[in-house]
């Protein structure tokens, strides 16, 4: 038996441009609204609107409209993907706004289907995101659900026909021939069409429709192509305000260096750098780089040397949102643990000189080698990595 949890992002048009609540946001799409958020929402304003009348309803009030940016919905996407990633490897996206996640073999990882639930809305939370969930036996129907109540979109104890009874047909809007034909016949909810034989619902409306009907109740396969994590690694948090001090970038830091070990274990990669980009309040970009002398993959050491590199900055304007990228990644090398005694391992020495170096700088570190030559006093050689 699957279990397949469907995560749809109904605001993300709205939630990739701009995710503040202090002020009115609308999406705009060929001069209609496509979501607004809640401040926007308390003035009138919904989905559909004209421009016009969306200027109406705020009349004086600080109204922004932004135009809709697929290009950018679709790396929010890829974002989560790559977080989900880390809590189960069956997953693909939906609809261009939704997430399926296979989650019936990793409940035990979990310990419950609660506390999987419970990880996931802090992960989503913790990225300024908001979700719409479904749970069910097959994909499709975890979408359908997504759409229903929290109470029947959750109940998985109740049978799947009775929970996707009530749902409307005007749901199925790929399909808008057939869904119009079957609601000028009087039908519509998906409990109308279920009581159905298939075979007069095909003569109707189709095969691809009663296809997608078998594939809703799980009495034909539905495979989709599982997601392939990418060769390179990237991230981001918004903040919803002004951050001044360098003090409270670090919750945000450590968050992404979680979801960044994460994926590098999952990958069985590591990297010897990562990339942060300081968003500011006027859309200006500030790179810092961290760089370590060797390839690894724990997040705490790149907490330590993020958090030295950050005591340095010079905040000129606020921030307002944190990017994490790291492009360079190798093939991950076992780390030599001892088995019976792991509390009494040493940090590595690496570890040690990264920190230096990222507080002092590359010049103030020194390394002696051996050089071939016959004379004592020319065998040893003094170097740095300020190449590196």
């Amino acid at each position: 038996m699957s279990l397949w949890l469907c995560l749809r992002f109904s605001q993300l048009p709205l939630q990739c441009l701009n995710r503040s609540e202090e002020r009115a946001v609308a999406v705009l799409a060929k001069q209609r609204v496509v979501c607004a958020n809640d401040c926007a929402a308390a003035l009138g304003i919904k989905p559909g609107m004209s421009t016009a009348t969306a200027h109406a309803l705020a009349d004086n009030s600080s109204l922004l409209l932004l135009e809709r940016d697929e290009a950018a919905e679709q790396r929010c996407l890829q974002q989560l993907c790559c977080w989900a990633y880390g809590l189960t490897p069956s997953l693909f996206t939906w609809q261009q706004d939704s997430l399926q996640l296979e989650i019936e073999g990793c409940l035990k990882l979990f310990r419950g289907l609660d506390n999987l639930l419970a990880e996931i809305a802090s992960g989503i939370k913790s990225r300024s995101y908001s979700a719409q969930y479904g749970l069910a036996s097959t994909p499709k129907a975890a979408w359908l659900l997504s759409f229903a109540a929290e109470d029947t979109a959750l109940a998985i104890t109740l049978p799947l026909a009775e929970r996707l009874a009530p749902l409307p047909l005007s749901l199925l809007d790929t399909f808008p021939a057939a869904v119009g034909s079957l609601r000028r016949a009087g039908l519509y909810t998906l409990g109308d069409i279920m009581a159905l034989p298939l075979a007069a619902l095909g003569r109707r409306c189709g095969e691809e429709f009663t296809c997608f009907l078998q594939q809703l109740l799980g009495q034909r396969e539905d495979r989709q192509a599982d997601y392939r994590p990418p060769a390179s690694f990237g991230d981001e948090y918004w903040y919803g305000y002004e951050v001044k001090a360098n003090a409270e970038l670090l919750p945000a830091v450590q968050l992404l260096l979680q979801s960044l070990g994460a994926f590098l274990r999952c990958n069985q990669l590591q990297t010897a750098e990562i990339c942060w980009q300081l968003i500011g309040v006027d859309g200006s970009l500030r790179e810092v780089i961290v760089r370590s002398a060797s390839c690894h993959s724990d997040w705490k050491n790149w907490l330590q040397l993020t958090g030295i590199c950050f005591e340095q900055l010079q905040l000129a304007t606020g921030v307002e949102g944190l990017a994490l990228n790291c492009g360079n990644l190798r093939p991950g090398l076992p780390d030599n643990i001892d088995l019976f005694h792991p509390g009494n391992q040493r940090e590595p020495l690496a570890h040690l000189l990264d920190r230096l170096r990222s507080r002092l700088g590359l010049q103030a570190i020194e390394k002696i080698g051996c050089r071939d030559e016959h004379l004592p006093e020319l065998a040893l050689q003094v170097g740095n990595d300020s190449a590196a």
